[in-house]
């Protein structure tokens, strides 16, 4: 299909963001588009510029013979701000405390926009690291987990409390919840990771981190490695935190139950030492 200079930029640009962190050989732009090679990499070079200007992500390119590019998503500090305080001024909303200290969050998890947004800015933090698989307990972080997924172009991968027949062989452990410290059990089927699976893992809150430990606990099962924990929202006034090093889009600062008051401030987003 022949078209024009300008037709061209559009239609690659929505491919390559159609298709984020998949490899594209040169050689299917050519005859797509029916131009040189040549021609194709200006073109490239012109989206690259415009998508680092705009904040947007950035054009790699994998030299040799099986190389082609890649679309690497990113998010702008002004974007990311924008994105975060909007999440925050959403969490806020009265009525939405729950028992416990938690928030409800199923319509937020539910709004598709919303979620494309979360992942664009999981993902972009550690789009300079290898992730094989990102993982999540059912239930509310399977949402987030596939919407990061997606930026990535890696599998998910989820942990479940009872064994399912349909996943066969699983493998089992016993871990300690952070919140009310009763034993608990988390199960994931062997054929999900293969040895030495670089695992980003992905929940939706975290108050004391007894269930992100837990998966940790079970990546180490699995002779798989830990390549980074990111969560939605995080308790500031966890007791005992389990867990250390993580990324987190939302701060739970201060809960009223009486007054049913939520202040929720920007998570470690812009300071966190993951991978930009």
């Amino acid at each position: 299909m022949k078209l024009r200079r300008s037709e061209r930029l559009v239609d690659m640009t929505t491919y390559l963001m159609d298709h984020p962190s998949t490899l594209i050989p040169l050689s299917f732009f050519s005859e797509q588009y029916q131009s040189a090679k040549s021609s194709i990499s200006e073109d490239l070079g012109i989206i690259k510029e415009t998508l680092e200007l705009k904040g947007k992500g950035t054009i790699l390119t994998v030299p040799g013979a099986a190389g082609g590019v890649k679309y690497i998503p990113g998010v702008g500090i002004e974007e990311a701000n924008q994105i975060i305080t909007e999440l925050c001024e959403m969490m806020e909303t009265p009525g939405r405390l729950l028992p416990g200290g938690y928030l409800y969050m199923t319509d937020i998890l539910g709004q598709p926009r919303i979620l494309d947004n979360v992942g664009r800015l999981i993902a972009s933090r550690y789009r300079n690291q290898p992730i094989d698989v990102v993982m999540t307990v059912a239930t509310k972080g399977i949402p987030i987990a596939y919407a990061v997924a997606r930026y990535l172009n890696v599998p998910v991968v989820i942990v479940r409390r009872d064994s399912l027949v349909t996943e066969g062989p699983t493998l089992s452990i016993n871990y300690v919840s952070g919140s009310s410290k009763r034993i608990q059990t988390m199960v994931l089927s062997k054929r999900s990771l293969p040895k030495e699976a670089n695992v980003l893992i992905v929940d939706d809150f975290m108050k004391a981190g007894g269930t992100v430990n837990g998966m940790v606990n079970l990546l180490e099962e699995f002779e798989a490695k830990v390549a980074g924990i990111a969560v939605l929202v995080e308790a500031e006034q966890a007791e005992e935190r389990l867990v250390d090093q993580y990324l987190s889009l939302m701060k739970l600062s201060d809960v009223n139950m009486k007054e049913k008051m939520i202040r929720v401030d920007k998570g470690n987003f812009f300071t966190s030492a993951s991978d930009s």
